[in-house]
């Protein structure tokens, strides 16, 4: 697989000037490559996962996974790093989500420059009960990193939480998104930006141009994408 030392340097420095869609293109390529490779993505159409919500899903994602894989740890943090210059160029502190983001964050910061922090799901219970860990001063720009967004719920937690700090919220980096109805509604509701690595629809695509999954299971999981709830994908 190619790596990203072995990708034109154009191909990073691209989204500082004037980005174009071939060049979108080949990162979403490269980063869905990515996560195929270490199975941070894994499409089992025929033998569908069950999630926490009971939903039955043809596909699994553990970005994690990328943390311990170094390679792809380099693409997918100058990756955020990238988009985070090109799509929020005034950014002054990225927050990660807890825990997927935080790791992200962290690197992708330092790869930057820029403090980060993070924030909890909930404040704590002893100590300042902080639920911002980080300084974070009112006004100031932040860009929320994500490991992945799917119907949205949790990363608008931590968006409403860093607004409500007195924060100006940028908007959102992530790996990969489905690209749910639901999870785009919802940002669209809360004046939130997203913008992620790599997504569903290329990812499904590589999958089947590479032999991980047969042609005909694309539909399936565009089908299940378009709407979890709609059981009828499984044993099309």
């Amino acid at each position: 697989m190619q790596r990203m030392k072995d990708v034109s340097p154009s191909l990073w420095t691209d989204f500082n000037t004037e980005r174009t869609n071939k060049t979108m293109e080949q990162l979403e390529k490269l980063i869905a490559k990515d996560l195929l490779s270490i199975r941070a993505v894994f499409f089992r159409p025929q033998e569908p996962f069950t999630w926490a919500s009971g939903i039955k899903s043809p596909v699994y994602c553990d970005n994690r996974l990328t943390l311990s894989a170094p390679d792809v740890r380099t693409d997918v943090e100058n990756g955020l790093a990238e988009l985070i210059k090109a799509n929020y160029p005034e950014a002054e502190v990225l927050m990660g989500t807890s825990t997927a983001g935080i790791a992200h964050a962290a690197i992708t910061a330092h790869l930057m420059g820029i403090p980060m922090g993070y924030v909890r799901s909930g404040a704590k219970d002893h100590g300042r009960q902080n639920q911002i860990e980080g300084k974070l001063e009112k006004g100031q720009k932040v860009v929320v990193v994500e490991d992945l967004i799917s119907t949205g719920g949790s990363v608008l937690e931590v968006v409403e939480v860093l607004r409500d700090a007195g924060a100006e919220v940028l908007g959102i980096v992530s790996i990969f998104t489905y690209g749910m109805k639901k999870g785009i509604e919802r940002l669209a509701a809360a004046n939130v930006k997203n913008v992620s690595l790599t997504n569903f629809d290329v990812i499904a695509e590589v999958a089947a141009e590479t032999g991980y999954i047969r042609p005909e299971d694309v539909a399936k999981l565009i089908q299940f994408r378009n709407n979890p709830s709609d059981e009828s994908w499984i044993g099309a």
